[in-house]
């Protein structure tokens, strides 16, 4: 259901694992028999929606292929806490070589897609696109994304070489929005977008005379943003709005209800908190309530 590079992420996770198993698992080496075979049961101590299955399975294949998993819920489905998401049975070393990496991504992403998720809840009504930014973590970058699709999300731009976004210190550095504007527009191919941030409506009418594709209001009121839609929209309606700046679940709905198009949220992946999920062996333990 969610697209998700699995190749892409196999390097990221060998050494991710190299990291943390260095030259072995010294502790299961000393007190597991290496013939033993268990099944491991990973199940989630509260509720949220869960990201991250095909990632775990990925860790468990690259240790060993043998090692067998079996999703018990759905890829982005709301979970309550208790609920088991996945099985693991095979060689008790090798599940548990992978128990810690796999938890960490699955807890992470899981994280990531139940905090979209409220801020999807919250524009439940309006048009407006939920998307994220290039605040992720380095090297997870790609998994924290795909996490937010499956939270119910979209994705902002991928990196610095898949669009034109002219910030303030791009700006600055120029010497002004309409330079800055003019000055990709000669060394950018036809098919790559301009967005341009503007802080205020000097900045704004600047920006409107260059025509750029997206115009991003960062940091302004909701009053200001309505006011700058409308100038916008009236001008050139074609022209893509995006509000960015320090929004919350509190802030969300007045952000939407100026008009604009797209907002982009940091905190979806940048301070998220991790869902609690854990791994036992042979039998689920029980969950404190």
């Amino acid at each position: 259901m969610f697209e998700l590079n699995r190749t892409a992420i196999q390097q990221s996770i060998r050494l991710w694992l190299e990291e943390d198993i260095g030259n072995g698992d010294i502790t299961s080496l000393t007190t597991i028999p290496s013939e033993q075979h268990s099944k491991a049961i990973i199940h989630v101590k509260e509720a949220g929606i869960i990201a991250g299955l095909p990632v775990a399975e990925t860790v468990f294949a690259v240790i060993d292929p043998s090692l067998r998993f079996t999703a018990k819920v759905t890829e982005g489905s709301f979970v309550e806490k208790g609920t088991i998401l996945a099985e693991v049975t095979g060689n008790t070393r090798n599940i548990l070589l992978g128990e810690r990496l796999a938890l960490n991504l699955m807890q992470r992403l899981s994280g990531i897609a139940t905090r979209t998720h409220q801020y999807v809840e919250a524009l439940q009504g309006t048009k407006v696109r939920l998307v994220d930014t290039r605040k992720t973590t380095p090297g997870h970058r790609l998994l924290e994304k795909y996490a937010v699709r499956v939270g119910g999300g979209h994705n902002h731009r991928f990196g610095l070489y898949d669009a034109v976004m002219i910030k303030d210190n791009h700006i600055k550095a120029a010497g002004g929005v309409a330079i800055a504007i003019d000055a990709a527009r000669k060394s950018i191919p036809h098919t790559m977008k301009i967005e341009v941030e503007v802080e205020n409506f000097l900045q704004l009418q600047e920006a409107l005379n260059s025509g750029p594709d997206i115009i991003m209001l960062d940091n302004m009121l909701p009053v200001d943003m309505r006011k700058a839609v409308d100038i916008i929209k009236n001008k050139s309606p074609h022209i893509l709005v995006e509000a960015s700046g320090t929004v919350t679940l509190e802030t969300i709905q007045g952000i939407a209800a100026s008009g604009v198009d797209v907002i982009s949220v940091g905190r979806l992946t940048y301070s998220v908190q991790a869902l609690d999920i854990s791994l036992d062996l042979n039998e689920q333990k029980e969950t404190q309530r």
